[in-house]
């Protein structure tokens, strides 16, 4: 019984992380998107926010209840695609951790600019580009996590290889 709670809060906790990702992503991505600073800065806002809250937070959940159910398990670390799974997380956590400060520089951009009455400077829309750019790889390396969890097996790896 341990072991299933465990892994239901594992599947629950990467919903929860994956969900908030897709959803502040498409949210800040349409608000930026209208070009409007004062509807911008509402919703980096909120994402930033999002992002304590719900991604920090299951986040830290992941590799605790992953290193408990392998520990459960007596599964080695060295298993192929378990190995796989905590590259591709680590790769993730790496993406986000500068996407959470640019969501604030954003935000404060933003709101500076909405202030103004001025659109939105020239510094928010270099940060947006790079944010894009490392959402974009975190959201691959996240469904390669998924598909790793799901058939316990490497993609890059030769068939009936590992």
């Amino acid at each position: 019984m341990e072991y299933l709670t465990l892994k239901w809060i594992h599947v629950l906790s990467s919903t929860v992380l994956f969900g908030t990702g897709i959803g502040s992503a498409y949210y800040l991505l349409a608000a930026t998107l209208t070009r409007d600073a004062r509807s911008t800065a509402r919703v980096a806002g909120l994402v930033v926010r999002a992002d304590w809250l719900f991604t920090a937070t299951t986040a830290v959940l992941q590799p605790l209840t992953g290193w408990w159910m392998l520990h459960r398990l007596q599964m080695p670390w060295s298993t192929p695609w378990v190995a796989a799974s905590v590259g591709c997380y680590v790769a993730a956590i790496a993406c986000w951790l500068p996407v959470v400060w640019m969501q604030m520089r954003m935000h404060r951009l933003a709101r500076e600019a909405a202030a103004l009455g001025a659109p939105l400077p020239r510094r928010y829309w270099r940060l947006f580009a790079l944010w894009v750019l490392l959402g974009a790889v975190a959201f691959v390396l996240f469904l390669l996590i998924f598909w790793m969890m799901v058939t316990r097996q490497v993609p890059w790896a030769p068939a009936g290889g590992v």
